[in-house]
């Protein structure tokens, strides 16, 4: 595994703690349950696809499974805008998480470049 492969699975792992513990705020706090369980599928799902990745079947798959977790985290990041712009979110909580999200998926894009050969 590459250095920055771990990286990302660190980030992920992470992040994913994150997204549970806002998931039970949400419910608890707040008693949003749809959205917020939107948001759990999809802020967890990153790092399980980056982790199904390690076992890929082939480079083109390993791509296919990187390009997967990074549409969940663009689903994330819709999810989180949208709790915000609703009030769940404060835009304090908004901010620190969303900065999160958004290093995940600069991770993935490059990892996916370079997976390509890409520049």
């Amino acid at each position: 595994m590459r250095k920055r492969d771990s990286v990302i699975r660190e980030k992920c792992m992470e992040f994913s703690i994150r997204i549970v513990k806002l998931y039970k705020y949400l419910t608890e706090e707040k008693r949003e349950y749809i959205m917020a369980k939107q948001l759990l599928r999809s802020g967890t799902a990153i790092g399980a696809l980056i982790r199904e990745a390690d076992y890929a079947e082939s480079k083109p798959d390993f791509i296919h499974k990187f390009h997967i977790a990074l549409k969940e985290a663009s689903e994330t990041e819709y999810w989180l805008e949208l709790l915000n712009k609703t009030d769940f979110l404060s835009k304090k909580e908004f901010e620190s998480i969303s900065k999160d999200i958004n290093e995940i998926c600069k991770i993935i894009v490059a990892i996916i470049k370079t997976s390509k050969g890409v520049k």
